[in-house]
């Protein structure tokens, strides 16, 4: 496996929905590459254990209380870890409710509020208050979409669109912070989550299906498979990279 050790030494990367799922493996991940880490969440317990279990690994990891549904946390959060570490190199946008499933007439007028609030709100909030520590640094903006948002979703069209308006967000967002030096870029990744575990233990079909449906035969890694990807639209390997969506999915999703 390729040493990416150093690739973010001295950097500082805030992850939004960072102390679980998806978000905890981009925040390991770029924490291994040298990166002091903000994990970002909801639940007290449950951060300040991810955070603490990172520590213990010799990584530099702190947890921030955040409601990505709240403006002021989102701006309590960047701001705050910017003053900590007095830099803010990478805001990752990982937060998520998208419970917001099944067919639209049967969805109610919370769910969708919701899932517009973590999804395509909490992208605003956070790209607002981001941009003037990340124009200081030269930073990068990644947000994490999905597959469901270029090709739609039966099972899940309000969760389908959401994810489009973050993807349109984000090419917007590289067009006009290109000249402050920002690269904005989406990750959308299929991995082995805690939720994604507890969906195969109601339906054991799951698994075999997206098994099926995946060239290189299984279900991602977090912290090995997606994170790594963090790790390089952050770092100056991705320098000259903005307003991609990096699909990592093992090549379930292969239309763009």
């Amino acid at each position: 496996m390729t040493d990416t050790t150093s690739l973010l030494a001295g950097r500082v990367a805030l992850i939004t929905g960072g102390a679980a799922g998806i978000g905890l493996g981009l925040a390991t991940a770029m924490a291994r590459a040298g990166a002091a880490v903000v994990l970002a969440s909801r639940r007290p317990g449950v951060g300040e254990a991810a955070a603490g279990h990172l520590r213990a690994e010799g990584l530099d990891a702190t947890w921030v209380r955040c409601d990505v549904t709240v403006p002021d946390d989102v701006s309590a959060a960047v701001d705050g870890a910017a003053a900590a570490h007095g830099r803010l190199d990478c805001l990752v946008h990982n937060a998520l409710d998208g419970s917001a499933g099944g067919p639209v007439e049967g969805a109610t007028e919370e769910q969708w509020a919701t899932l517009a609030a973590t999804s395509v709100r909490a992208s605003f909030d956070c790209a607002q208050t981001a941009h003037p520590h990340l124009r200081n640094t030269a930073g990068s903006l990644v947000l994490l979409t999905s597959a469901a948002g270029m090709e739609g979703s039966a099972s899940r069209p309000l969760y389908a669109m959401a994810k489009a308006a973050q993807r349109g967000f984000t090419k917007g967002l590289a067009a006009e912070w290109g000249p402050d030096g920002i690269r904005v870029n989406c990750i959308a990744p299929v991995a082995m989550t805690p939720a994604l575990a507890g969906a195969i233990r109601h339906d054991p079909s799951l698994s075999e299906r997206l098994v099926a449906r995946t060239p290189l035969g299984r279900i991602g890694d977090p912290v090995d498979d997606v994170g790594p990807v963090a790790v390089f639209l952050a770092s100056d390997l991705a320098r000259h990279v903005t307003g991609q969506t990096l699909v990592v999915d093992g090549g379930g999703f292969r239309g763009l």
